[in-house]
């Protein structure tokens, strides 16, 4: 998958009802204004440099690699990336109550969509690349 680079959020879909979902009612219309941006290197392992409104974090993965990350909303997760064909695709489960939180990485149109799945409520993040 080409995600190197540096990555915008330009729109969102579905994205409060996937927040409040998750359990996140009182703070879920601000992640949808976050302004967050991706910078991803690819190499042995991925680096990925978020920055939002916020925090500003970095993370450092190897695919097929289980690792535990906490989420924006402070949402502790445990699992990995594995890349399937030009898709990068998440398995992660919730460390407070084992649910699944799926998410997919892919190039389409020259933007980064990515699409997030909790308990059968699907949300979509588009980046462009700056």
């Amino acid at each position: 998958m080409a995600s190197d680079g540096t990555w915008k959020v330009d729109r969102n879909e579905n994205y409060e009802k996937f927040k409040g979902k998750k359990g996140i009612v009182v703070k879920r219309k601000l992640p949808a204004h976050d302004n967050l941006k991706l910078i991803i290197t690819q190499g042995n392992k991925y680096t990925v440099k978020e920055s939002s409104t916020f925090r500003t974090i970095e993370i450092i993965f190897e695919l097929g690699v289980t690792f535990n990350y906490s989420l924006p909303d402070g949402t502790e997760i445990s699992g990995k990336w594995a890349l399937e064909g030009d898709k990068l695709v998440g398995k992660f489960k919730r460390l407070d109550n084992g649910n699944a939180l799926n998410t997919v990485r892919e190039i389409i149109g020259g933007e980064m969509v990515q699409t997030y799945t909790y308990e059968s409520v699907k949300a979509k993040r588009i980046f462009k690349k700056q």
